[in-house]
């Protein structure tokens, strides 16, 4: 997503506020090439639910629920913004992405691990921090 500010690109995330731990989901403007990755994923298991493409401030823009990862709120350095608004995300692709990353959060508690970092060392990293 372009970061009208500064014209140039910035890394962008969706978060989740569970408790004292923030979850951040990487959005990417590279649409075609996770476009491909989807394709495949399609290919061998008939779905993909770690990648979605969705609009967001006119744009197709990538979600990769497969990069999530737990952080805290002081690490977060600005807000994305558009001409001085902070970007919102409509409440329906909320929704979605919420029960996207709790099922690959229930997923992960039975044992399949779609999460390409270690969540699980990183979130008793930040608990550890804020104790």
């Amino acid at each position: 997503m372009q970061n009208h500010e500064r014209g140039k690109k910035r890394p962008t995330y969706f978060t989740i506020k569970d408790n004292d731990i923030l979850w951040f989901i990487p959005i990417s403007s590279k649409v075609d090439k996770y476009r491909k990755i989807i394709d495949k994923k399609i290919k061998k298991y008939g779905f993909c639910n770690t990648i979605i493409i969705r609009r967001l401030a006119n744009e197709d823009v990538a979600i990769l629920l497969q990069n999530a990862f737990p952080t805290l709120e002081k690490y977060i350095d600005h807000l994305h913004t558009i001409n001085g608004v902070p970007l919102k995300v409509p409440t329906d692709l909320q929704n979605e992405i919420l029960d996207l990353f709790k099922n690959m959060i229930g997923l992960k508690q039975m044992g399949i691990n779609l999460f390409f970092t270690d969540i699980d060392k990183l979130k008793a990293m930040m608990l550890k921090e804020i104790s």
